[in-house]
């Protein structure tokens, strides 16, 4: 007999089906015991009379996975409506362990080091497993809007050969004898294949070996990663960023939402944020305005960015703000500088860059902007920097060989996921993360 999900049982009241899944809790009253079992789709509840069967039940801890054939019946204050009554039960395992903390509860209460510490249990619970749900709907969307414009996806090697694209620290390795690193970003192969496919996206791990021990980093995260070619500039990016977010977002309206635990609050927005047809957008200086920062200030601070989403919420009511033009020295030496005029009260000394961020509800979400496509401009700019051009050999080859004018970007996905569910961590939207502590489980 074909196994029924949790969230089917409802088409099938009147019929004998087969159900599986964990024991989610048990409640035994004098003469029944109600189980209460959970699958991927959410919780049944099955009604159990029979004297030995209620003896077995009591015995068996939460979490031991079960079948249960049984007929369902209309029950009001049963799960969906129904439940499964005359069970036949048959272990599919051993006895569970019982976890270090109630999955069966309505929040999780375990400390967060605790949870991730066991995290193949923690994240059974329906507020954990909501933001792996998520994460898989917003990519789904990534993909799905991306392929329809004509973008093609790739898969570029994580393992390279020189600690050379952003500046961030990297994590070095032995590579046979000589030395090796984790990519830090697709970065150079994205804006390579530019030159072969014009349009490309890739979806993947980056590493980061940066102490930041915060709420918002992890030394690797999921990295959403756009170019292509025949840009304007980077308002051309922007413009294609924003359909992309939209097309994201739209995909959460077709998750399925799982059943919550009574007393819980739904683990998935039932609303996902409005992206507005033109996302509100200032210039770096006057964002240092706005957030009430130095006009000198190099960079923005995340408190900066907290100030900047109120305000993008109160004046424009979006959720969304692009910054733009920001100062070229704080920006990769690949980033094409400002076309454009210095905005009103800017520092005259500054030079400004087509690169942009943008902020989702007060927080960094998305780094882009237009690229340096001649081969010229690419040594003018590391020599600028006082950077040797041979650890670069292979990246420059390409724009040797005529490269058009292209931009592009890149979405933290675990930070995305944190934002859109409200989350206090970003560990809690990430399956097993890692960070300066953690690399394990």
């Amino acid at each position: 007999m074909p196994r029924v999900l949790s969230t089917s049982l409802p088409a099938h009241v009147g019929a004998t089906v087969t159900a599986a899944g964990w024991v989610h809790r048990r409640r035994q009253l004098k003469s029944v015991t109600f189980l209460i079992l959970r699958d991927a789709a959410g919780l049944a509840q099955v009604v159990v009379t029979d004297a030995a069967l209620r003896a077995r039940l009591a015995e068996l801890p939460e979490e031991s996975v079960l079948e249960v054939t049984g007929r369902v019946v209309g029950n009001p204050a049963a799960p969906a409506g129904v439940e499964v009554a005359d069970p036949a039960v048959r272990p599919l395992g051993d006895p569970a362990v019982p976890p270090p903390f109630d999955v069966y509860r309505p929040e999780l209460t375990a400390a967060l080091p605790t949870q991730l510490d066991h995290a193949a249990v923690a994240l059974r619970h329906p507020t954990r497993s909501a933001a792996l749900r998520v994460s898989a709907a917003l990519v789904a969307g990534f993909r799905a809007t991306l392929d329809r414009l004509g973008f093609v996806e790739v898969h570029t090697p994580k393992l390279v050969a020189a600690a050379t694209e952003s500046g961030a620290n990297v994590f070095a390795l032995d590579y046979f004898g000589r030395p090796g690193y984790l990519a830090q970003s697709p970065q150079f192969y994205k804006q390579m294949l530019v030159g072969v496919l014009e349009r490309v996206y890739e979806v993947g791990p980056v590493f980061r070996a940066e102490p930041h021990d915060t709420t918002r980093h992890l030394t690797q995260y999921t990295s959403l990663d756009v170019e292509f070619g025949f840009v304007t500039d980077h308002r051309d990016v922007m413009r294609l960023l924003r359909e992309v977010l939209a097309g994201m977002l739209d995909r959460l309206t077709d998750l399925p939402t799982p059943q919550p635990l009574p007393a819980q609050p739904p683990a998935v927005p039932a609303q996902p944020p409005a992206v507005p047809v033109e996302i509100p957008a200032v210039h770096f200086a006057e964002a240092l305005a706005i957030a009430g920062a130095p006009p000198d200030e190099p960079d923005l601070a995340p408190a900066h960015e907290r100030a900047l989403g109120e305000w993008a919420r109160t004046e424009h009511g979006s959720d969304f703000l692009f910054v733009t033009g920001y100062p070229l020295a704080r920006r990769p030496f690949y980033t094409h500088p400002a076309t454009g005029q210095n905005p009103p009260g800017a520092a005259v000394t500054r030079a400004y860059s087509n690169g942009f961020d943008l902020l989702f509800r007060g927080v960094e979400l998305v780094t882009g902007g237009q690229r340096l496509h001649r081969y010229a401009d690419c040594l003018a700019a590391l020599a600028e920097r006082g950077e040797p051009v041979e650890p670069y050999a292979g990246y420059l080859d390409a724009f040797r060989h005529g490269m058009p004018p292209h931009g592009g970007f890149a979405i933290g996905l675990e930070r995305m996921v944190t934002q859109l569910l409200g989350l206090p961590n970003v560990r809690q939207a990430t399956a097993f993360p890692r960070d300066p502590h953690r690399l394990t489980p």
